[in-house]
């Protein structure tokens, strides 16, 4: 694909939001691939790249062998736009001045563009608001740069050297909470990179097809099918490349959604061509979560005992060689480190951080660098119904990670009631496929009720629903306070168990979409 396509080639200091970037050109149909910050000049330009973004990240550039990329990136001929600590470390190599801010600049701040340039052509407004997230500032420029922007707290917001063809910004233009911010990377990539928009999903399967049949050869794998919209995509993609050496497993890990299993099952032997078989571990999953709280534990023995389980079918089955997940981007970027960067972790997932370092079988992740928005299109491409492509994602540990505290069947079930209880009337009022996410949390709290003239000491649930585009950053969603009535109405009413509904109206940042 990068022998055809142009593309830009984002280099990553350990910034949560780098894939987030690469995600914003993707939109633009325009192909990008992320490379550590470490990446040699020839390895940037073996992706055919028009154009290079240096990411933000969590160092400071004043300290001691801090990340920096080889300067010669600078003398390829391509434009270069830096981004936060990208900013930063461009004035550093070419001679300004960079050092620590007396306070944190965090969140939505006014930036004024103060010179006219190709980075902010087209948008009208001179004054609006984007997202901050930095501890230094840059005091005095390099020699043949300009500000052509600045907030209250930092005169050099965005900057450029047309001479160099290069471009600074401080803040992040690829987080929803910056407005214009798409528009800031649609010119970077199209006006002053002259970048080709031709990668689309259509693209992206035949490379994955190709790459798929590959890697498989003549072996089997088994997928990891969940019901999701990862899994199931997964799975269709991997079924077009090798057909029937796929083997298609459901596990009911006891902590699934109210008639997942029964759901699943009727679903995909229905509807689709895929060897399915179902395995009933309910009991066994539940005996390893006993007693264990914490929520990263939780993971890693969840992700622990399906290794075990695929590992047992696939000795059964013979020649299986592959374990298929539905990992997509946003799952690797909160787990771990990219390629070794300094990135901070958020939380292991249960395909990611939560496989034992040594299993059996190799993985095969089809979607790993795909954002969820990518993933239904690609659904779509792939001709799968809109009511599966576009369901809710439902985390790989399931309600494991939704119940805060020790996992019991008894609390479980709860929790199973009230969030079916929420999804049906998410469904009535039209509104389940209008927003990113709604689920139940069980809170390890009891408070004080009334309850038929009784006192009541019972269980509390949260309600989670948030608006988003990727999952990467997230809004909670202001609902009808009808709604949110009938809701808790409803639970307190119904769920044996539950006295008390909250909501939850923290965004992402500074929250997560799920609790743990």
């Amino acid at each position: 694909m990068k022998e055809n396509i142009k593309s830009i080639v984002i280099l990553d200091f350990g910034s949560q939001y780098s894939q987030l970037i690469a995600r914003r050109i993707r939109e633009l149909n325009i192909y990008s691939k992320i490379l550590p910050f470490s990446a040699t000049p020839n390895q940037i330009m073996e992706e055919n790249p028009s154009g290079i973004i240096l990411s933000g990240g969590p160092a400071s550039v004043t300290d001691h062998n801090s990340p920096a990329c080889n300067n010669e990136i600078f003398s390829l001929g391509l434009p270069v736009l830096g981004i936060c600590y990208g900013l930063q470390l461009m004035v550093k190599v070419f001679g300004g001045k960079v050092v620590k801010s007396p306070s944190r600049e965090y969140g939505k701040t006014l930036l004024h563009i103060k010179n006219d340039s190709l980075l902010f052509q087209g948008i009208e407004q001179n004054d609006f608001n984007i997202w901050m997230s930095h501890g230094d500032k840059v005091e005095s420029l390099p020699h043949s740069y300009r500000s052509i922007a600045s907030t209250q707290n930092t005169e050099f917001a965005a900057i450029e050297s047309t001479d160099k063809n290069l471009y600074g910004i401080q803040f992040h233009p690829e987080v929803a909470h910056s407005e214009n911010g798409f528009a800031i990377l649609r010119n970077f990539c199209l006006k002053i990179c002259h970048t080709e928009q031709n990668w689309t999903m259509k693209s992206y399967i035949e490379t994955a097809i190709k790459s798929i049949r590959e890697t498989v050869g003549k072996d089997s794998v088994i997928l990891a099918l969940s019901g999701g919209v990862d899994s199931s995509v997964s799975a269709v993609l991997i079924n077009k490349a090798i057909g029937r050496q796929l083997i298609c497993v459901f596990v009911n890990n006891g902590v699934l959604r109210k008639n997942e299993a029964q759901r699943v099952q009727s679903l995909y032997t229905e509807n689709f061509d895929l060897d399915l078989r179902y395995v009933d571990a309910e009991d066994r999953f539940l005996n390893k979560l006993a007693h264990v709280s914490d929520p990263e534990q939780k993971r890693k023995i969840i992700g622990m005992e399906f290794i075990n389980i695929f590992d047992e079918i696939a000795s059964g089955i013979g020649n299986v060689k592959f374990l298929a997940q539905g990992t997509t981007y946003p799952d690797v970027i909160e787990s771990v480190s990219i390629a070794g960067n300094p990135s901070a972790m958020i939380k292991s997932h249960h395909n990611v951080g939560g496989l034992p370092e040594k299993m059996k079988l190799k993985l095969l992740e089809p979607l790993r660098s795909l954002f969820k928005d990518e993933v239904r299109k690609l659904g779509l491409e792939l001709g799968m119904p809109e009511d599966v492509v576009f369901r809710q994602p439902f985390p790989g540990p399931g309600l494991a990670v939704r119940l805060i505290g020790e996992v019991t069947k008894n609390d479980l079930d709860i929790l199973r009631e009230a969030d079916q209880i929420l999804m049906d009337e998410m469904k009535k009022a039209d509104l389940y496929y209008k927003v990113w996410q709604s689920f139940a949390v069980l809170l390890p709290v009891k408070t004080v009720g009334v309850m038929g003239d009784e006192r009541t000491y019972e269980k509390v649930i949260a309600l989670r629903i948030v608006e988003s585009s990727d999952g990467m950053t997230a809004d909670w969603v202001k609902m009808p306070y009808e709604l949110l009535e009938k809701i808790s109405s409803r639970i307190v009413s119904e769920v044996k168990g539950v006295n008390r509904v909250v909501y939850d109206l923290t965004s992402k940042p500074p929250g997560t979409i799920e609790w743990e």
